[in-house]
């Protein structure tokens, strides 16, 4: 039993959880909080894509009329292939069974369908000897036929990345959103529903909260929402995350709070442990935080209490994360790309907030945007050391707006000093103060 569940809903990535909810778990630790943490996307796309659950979507496919496509009707047609493939290919990517590498490379082992059509000059992308990449990529292509399969004959919703996307991006209107969630729950919807009740009766939480990044989350969140409320409908429901900090800013339509009860905006720790306390207590303080009162969306951020700095929000917690059934996917052939879907990351943050903050594209009004506030790079590197002996991974994806110069420095030369072997990346602003030898100590880092 815990107090909080915290939730990614589908779909955000599929080789490494986002860090919000590890975030936040962090944090939590320092409050002596307790909370239990999933990643939803993960656990859906893994009960999917698998041989039985394919099974189902063929038999489903075929009595609903669905397959109209020459290219589904290619992908039924060979169906039998991909149920005997479909298994040893998710461990491959899982990292789990590399030496199937070999197969994935040669001409005939796997079943191929209009995905393929579109496909790189292999000995350029991947050269003579590249056979794990090769694979991967040719893996991942394999899946993107499935998916196409998915989109035309079972739901054309799905995305490995975003779920309903579209209902996502018009929610200046809820009511689109919420005229699709008075339909009936599609197959995902089920998938997804069938792993939330099981996590709910073992975690007993008395507060869900969940992180919502992208409009592609948006209508999981609802439809995982909605069904709490029918059958938990003493447990209290939040919401954060970046799609309420950037869209529901100006939020009134009162419909919202049939699903939530919370919705936080901006830095959500403090947010949030004035929600659990209100929940705990059945009053309080809250900090700028919607609820309903008297049938009317109010905005509440009545605690005078400061934001916590970015030294006491504890170092992200990856536990309860399915770290070892994650899958790496390559998508496009050229190697950058791949930093955002190959490989597990541990993610951390340099810097609150963005140093540079003039670009016109970007609000830059936003406090978590506003507020700049570095981390000291002994800190950093001590964050480090402590997801290594967690997660038993050494890459670090620092997902700054854009990261300082001045702090990548100080970063670099002290994971020289501790003799650390890391691999790690980041986004920057083009700029003079990225000079050779500040870029050449960078890499030796």
């Amino acid at each position: 039993m815990k107090d909080l569940l915290l939730i990614t809903p589908p779909f955000t990535q599929l080789n490494t959880p986002y860090p919000a909810t590890a975030y936040i778990k962090g944090f939590l630790n320092t409050k002596g909080i307790s909370s239990f943490q999933s990643d939803l996307g993960i656990e859906v796309i893994l009960a999917l894509f698998n041989k039985n659950t394919f099974q189902k979507l063929f038999e489903i496919a075929y009595e609903t009329d669905a397959i109209v496509s020459e290219n589904t009707q290619r992908v039924y047609a060979l169906r039998q292939e991909y149920l005997k493939t479909l298994d040893a290919i998710i461990l491959f990517l899982q990292g789990k069974n590399d030496t199937l590498a070999r197969q994935l490379c040669t001409d005939n082992f796997l079943p191929k369908a209009s995905r393929f059509e579109q496909l790189d000059d292999l000995e350029w992308a991947f050269g003579t000897m590249g056979m794990q990449d090769k694979a991967k990529h040719l893996a991942t292509l394999y899946l993107e036929d499935l998916s196409d399969f998915i989109v035309e004959c079972i739901d054309p919703n799905f995305g490995f990345s975003r779920y309903a996307e579209r209902l996502g991006r018009s929610a200046n209107s809820f009511d689109e959103l919420y005229n699709h969630l008075n339909e009936e729950p599609t197959f995902i919807d089920e998938l997804t529903l069938a792993i939330l009740k099981k996590q709910l009766a073992e975690v007993q939480p008395k507060l869900v909260c969940f992180s919502v990044p992208f409009p592609g989350n948006l209508y999981s969140a609802f439809r995982c929402a909605q069904f709490i409320k029918e059958n938990h409908p003493d447990v209290k429901i939040a919401m954060g995350g970046g799609f309420p900090n950037t869209e529901l800013r100006s939020l009134t339509d009162i419909r919202v709070f049939e699903f939530f009860d919370f919705i936080s905006l901006d830095d959500g720790e403090l947010p949030l442990e004035l929600v659990h306390q209100y929940v705990t207590n059945g009053e309080g303080e809250l900090k700028r935080t919607f609820i309903i009162e008297d049938n009317k969306v109010v905005y509440k951020n009545d605690s005078k209490q400061q934001d916590y700095k970015q030294q006491e929000v504890g170092t992200p917690d990856y536990s309860d994360l399915q770290l070892n059934n994650y899958i790496s996917v390559i998508e496009i052939a050229n190697p950058m790309h791949s930093l955002w879907s190959d490989g597990r990351w541990n993610k951390l943050t340099m810097a609150h907030g963005c140093y540079w903050g003039k670009c016109t594209f970007c609000d830059i009004s936003l406090d978590y945007i506003k507020i700049y506030e570095p981390v000291a790079a002994s800190l950093l590197v001590d964050r480090v050391e402590i997801l290594m002996t967690q997660t038993g991974e050494s890459g670090f994806h620092f997902v700054d707006e854009a990261a300082p110069p001045s702090l990548m420095k100080a970063f670099a030369l002290e994971i020289l000093k501790r003799n650390l072997t890391i691999t790690w990346w980041t986004n920057i602003r083009f700029e003079k103060n990225f000079t050779q030898d500040l870029c050449f100590l960078l890499k030796v880092s």
